[in-house]
């Protein structure tokens, strides 16, 4: 599919890691733990790990997936490691990217510490950074590291070091890319929900299923567009 939620939300009609793995209801997902929501909590360290999907805060804001195809179509940057410094950050998310570009990967334990945040504010400043790094596709998870306590760490590392990306990209293929793949998936959409997922404006998601509907990959149904590919 190309993309998929990490959980299913009340209201969110987008596909699931969760509902692809379970054969449980949406409702008994996040925070019902047991077999299957260990193994894909699991999943979301291992699976960038193993270079095999993108993990982060993105589709919808939310813990999601890209597959490295539409990754490279979404990614907005050089695909060069020191890409980070082509953007701009708050500083907390700058100070990680940093710390991220010069060491490596690192675990969110150290990650935090290093910001020297502590307490609920502090873990939300923590959260609100690795955040904004993950809508940007700074970051991804890449396996978890033990640091003594009840629940191992997630380690994160820079996008541009787990995954291949292209240097040379045509900024009109890759959105017409991302398009195909959203509406093949969804095979009816209106713009706004393209716009929702992926963080592009509506008007030019509206714009890019008109030229999927001239190049007959797409058809008009009523305010929505529909995949005939």
């Amino acid at each position: 599919m190309g993309f998929a939620l990490l959980f299913p939300k009340a209201g969110v009609e987008l596909p699931t890691l969760w509902q692809a793995t379970s054969d449980r209801s949406p409702s008994e997902g996040e925070g019902d733990w047991g077999p299957d929501m260990d193994r894909v909590w699991r999943w979301k360290d291992e699976l960038p790990r193993r270079g095999l999907a993108w993990y982060g805060e993105f589709v919808r804001g939310r813990k999601s997936f890209l597959s490295p195809a539409l990754l490279a179509d979404l990614y907005p940057r050089s695909g060069r490691p020191g890409d980070v410094e082509e953007a701009t950050f708050s500083p907390d998310a700058h100070r990680i990217a940093r710390i991220l570009l010069l060491d490596g990967r690192q675990s969110t334990a150290v990650l935090r510490e290093a910001l020297d945040v502590e307490g609920s504010r502090g873990a939300e400043r923590f959260g609100k950074a690795i955040g904004e790094l993950a809508r940007a596709m700074v970051v991804t998870h890449f396996g978890t590291q033990d640091e003594g306590h009840s629940w191992p760490s997630a380690v994160l590392e820079l996008t541009t070091r787990v995954f291949t990306l292209p240097k040379k990209r045509d900024p009109h293929i890759c959105r017409l890319n991302v398009a195909r793949t959203f509406l093949d998936t969804m095979l009816v959409a209106q713009p706004y929900h393209l716009g929702n997922a992926f963080h592009v404006g509506a008007s030019a998601a509206r714009e890019t299923f008109e030229e999927l509907v001239a190049l007959g990959e797409a058809e008009r149904d009523g305010a929505a567009y529909r995949w005939v590919r």
